[in-house]
């Protein structure tokens, strides 16, 4: 199902060639299923992640002007845009949830390739842009179109699938864009859920505080879907390409002075764990459950870009974001951030009534803790990279 948007005009379109069924099913029998993770809070009230992720959207911000500068400098306007055969120009988000934050990122890159076009391109039209916003099939795409900005100067398409399998014909994307979600697995390590594993996370939902096994466990699992998403995404994009990555990380050293997004999700399960003291549920809930998140670093990252041969790194830098944590100055904006960003994923497990309980005790632990919400010791980044498909 595609669902597409231009203007006011709102229809989706189900495509079924009835005439060769047999070949649809053989290329579907080759794709690796992916089952689909819980989506951030959807629609545009108080908690939901439209109105809690202004911490993404300080990355989408502090990597504009990085954005304008390596169009200019990377972007190929004959190879690209070549005219007239070429009347269009497709761009793809993956992983864009909801909310305003992937308006903001795919403008920022269409207005950037129009201001190389019109200095460089002899030819006075200019392509129409087609975007299509990816995010899996549990994302709240009918508040994402309800929100498209009215005077946009692109068609608009929803495309819903795990960006880790193909999701495009191969070589139909010109750019690549994809922000804060690369951090997500696209499954659990298997070996952390198991009793017999020496990975068995007993009482932990994540690693920063557990055995080195889990670490290399989450670190695997990463590995590995960060490397089929550069296959799907080399598969899709034409020659000369170019695909921009935000990814959460934190730095390649820390110590514990310091704290990250990650260690902020070991605090919640000390709350998890705390309630299933209080009887509120069984602590082998606790014991079943781990976030499917992991936040590499920048050593980590390059060694895997640089085994990729489909891709050169033209870009690649540390975006510190510590800063934007001024948009969540208490510990309650920043429990409202966590809950929009994690209750789907916490409902699929845990009774839905312990929400409210839950996300209390979590503003509670960061008000009284020394670590969080102080800019000076908070370690979270982005890891800003631009890759260019090569031939």
């Amino acid at each position: 199902m595609l669902f597409s948007v231009q203007g006011s005009r709102t229809f989706s379109i189900l495509s079924y060639n009835n005439n060769n069924r047999s070949n649809t099913k053989h290329v579907l029998k080759q794709r690796k299923v992916v089952p689909p993770l819980p989506a951030m809070n959807g629609g545009d009230g108080d908690l939901s992640y439209s109105q809690n992720s202004a911490y993404q959207r300080g990355a989408v911000e502090a990597a504009e002007e990085i954005i304008k500068s390596e169009v200019v400098k990377q972007f190929s306007v004959k190879k690209l845009c070549g005219f007239p055969t070429q009347t269009s120009f497709r761009i793809a988000d993956f992983g864009c949830s909801t909310g305003p934050n992937t308006f903001l990122a795919v403008q920022i890159i269409i207005n950037a390739i129009i201001k190389k076009l019109e200095t460089e391109s002899q030819n006075s039209k200019l392509p129409e842009f087609q975007v299509f916003f990816n995010d899996n099939v549990f994302n709240d795409f009918n508040t994402l179109f309800s929100s498209l900005p009215p005077e946009r100067n692109y068609y608009a398409s929803g495309v819903p699938g795990s960006f880790y399998i193909p999701l495009f014909p191969k070589a139909s994307l010109h750019f690549a864009h994809s922000s804060s979600a690369l951090c997500w697995l696209s499954e659990l390590p298997k070996e952390i859920t198991d009793r017999s594993s020496r990975a068995w996370n007993k009482g932990k939902i994540s690693y920063t505080e557990s055995k080195e096994e889990v670490f290399e466990a989450y670190s695997g699992q990463f590995c590995r879907d960060f490397e089929r998403f550069l296959n799907a995404r080399a598969d899709e994009l034409v020659s000369g390409g170019l695909m921009e990555l935000l990814v959460p990380g934190v730095p390649d050293y820390l110590d514990q002075s310091h704290s990250t997004t990650a260690s902020e999700i070991d605090l919640l399960g000390s709350c998890l764990m705390d309630m299933a003291n209080n009887g509120k549920f069984d602590e082998s809930m606790v014991d079943e459950f781990n976030m499917p998140l992991y936040y590499t670093h920048p050593k980590e990252l390059k060694g895997l870009l640089e085994n990729n041969k489909n891709f050169s790194i033209e870009r690649m830098e540390i975006l510190h974001n510590s800063a934007k944590h001024v948009t969540m100055p208490d510990p309650e904006s920043r429990a409202m951030y966590f809950r929009a960003t994690l209750e789907q994923v916490l409902v699929k497990h845990f009774p839905a009534e312990i929400m409210d309980e839950l996300f209390d005790r979590y503003a509670d632990k960061i008000a009284d803790s020394s670590l969080y919400l102080k800019p000076d010791v908070q370690r979270s980044i982005f890891i800003f990279v631009l890759l260019k498909r090569l031939d």
